[in-house]
């Protein structure tokens, strides 16, 4: 994947789990697994980006309901 500052994961590729934790690691994006919690257990195993969004509703503690989340996110499935 190279350098992974400005870049972006792309819908319909598939990734290592080693290459998913190096760009989540290097930028400001978040990855949701349809796997639940496997996602790192093996750094070989594929993944497919199979959506993108560009921001999620989540609730938040400090202001005692739902804020929007300007972060990009990715939801990531096992190839």
């Amino acid at each position: 994947m190279g350098s992974q500052a400005g870049q972006s994961l792309k819908i319909g590729a598939n990734y290592t789990a080693k290459e998913l934790d190096s760009f989540v690691e290097n930028t400001h994006v978040t990855l949701i697994a349809t796997n639940e919690n496997y996602l790192f257990s093996d750094p070989n195993r594929q993944f497919k980006v199979i959506h993108e969004v560009q921001g999620y509703f989540d609730h938040s503690k400090e202001i005692g309901g739902k804020e929007y989340i300007e972060k990009k996110a990715y939801i990531v499935e096992k190839a």
